[in-house]
């Protein structure tokens, strides 16, 4: 009878021992329990020890909805600066309530990967959730009225209206700079180039006595000896074209030009034939300053 009632109270002895070897509560960081709204993510950590020793878990938890409020989007495991392993899970709130209401991050048991070993266990964590807006948002005394969109705050102007100054200065600058050397340029041409010297002394006469002005001849004849180098005659024109090539394509007309000046100034009876020597003078004078560039 004796041993009998010893075998009993051995037995009671190692009932607790064997349960608390089936499963340990798990040490936790649990995430504040209250302020979440719609689309908030929790973070919960697990201590991954059991009555003191490493506690590897068989499998980690699924991701999946964990119901009405939340879902189980991340898990994993994580080693600290003390060297201690954590088993990480992350919660999303997927639901919005109409009012604050009470639910709770899902219990959870976690089996172990030792065969026969304890499971660890974690409890339910109770957090608030609140509505993103009251029920009746612009109620009276619950928001305000729909407000009208904020404008844009204004940039600074004042430095871009400087820049501004300083680039329409620049190029006002460079503007008068390049209209003033085309000046000069053919102001100097004018007095320099005898062609264009010729054709602002024809512009002087009258257009309808020009090509009847023995003046006006002489210019285009003192002309054409400048460009030459010397005195010209019509037996003398590849003197001019070996000083000036350019005028090359005046050939025909040059040639035309002295056979009508022989006419002018040395025949007995000067020919009446018309002579266009403005156009003359034009065609040599553009010839010139295409040279010139």
């Amino acid at each position: 009878m004796i041993a009998r009632w010893v075998i009993v109270i051995a037995l009671m002895a190692l009932v607790p021992h064997a349960f608390a070897q089936q499963s340990a509560v798990a040490t936790t960081e649990q995430p504040r329990s209250f302020g979440y709204v719609l689309g908030d993510v929790m973070t919960q950590r697990i201590l991954l020890r059991a009555s003191g020793h490493p506690f590897e878990p068989s499998v980690l938890p699924s991701l999946e909805r964990t119901g009405a409020w939340l879902t189980r989007r991340a898990a994993a495991v994580e080693t600290d600066a003390t060297g201690n392993r954590w088993l990480v899970l992350q919660y999303q709130v997927i639901n919005a309530p109409q009012s604050l209401t009470a639910i709770a991050l899902p219990a959870l048991t976690l089996a172990n990967s030792v065969p026969g070993g304890a499971a660890l266990t974690v409890a339910a964590w109770p957090v608030s959730v609140a509505p993103l807006t009251p029920r009746s948002a612009f109620a009276q005394g619950a928001l305000q009225s729909l407000q009208p969109d904020r404008q844009p705050a204004l940039l600074p102007m004042a430095p871009l209206q400087r820049r501004l100054s300083v680039s329409l200065a620049a190029l006002a600058f460079v503007a008068f700079a390049w209209l003033g050397w085309w000046l000069w340029r053919n102001h100097r041409d004018a007095c320099q180039m005898p062609f264009a010297r010729a054709w602002h002394a024809l512009k002087r006469f009258d257009p309808a006595q020009v090509d009847h002005d023995s003046d006006a001849w002489r210019h285009v004849h003192r002309a054409l000896n400048d460009a030459a180098g010397q005195a010209l005659h019509s037996g003398k024109l590849d003197a001019l074209f070996v000083r000036a090539p350019y005028l090359k394509p005046m050939r025909v007309q040059l040639e035309h030009f002295y056979a009508h000046s022989g006419e002018r100034f040395f025949a007995l009876a000067p020919a009446q034939e018309p002579y266009r020597l403005l156009d003359l003078c034009r065609d040599l004078r553009r010839l010139e300053r295409h040279h010139r560039r």
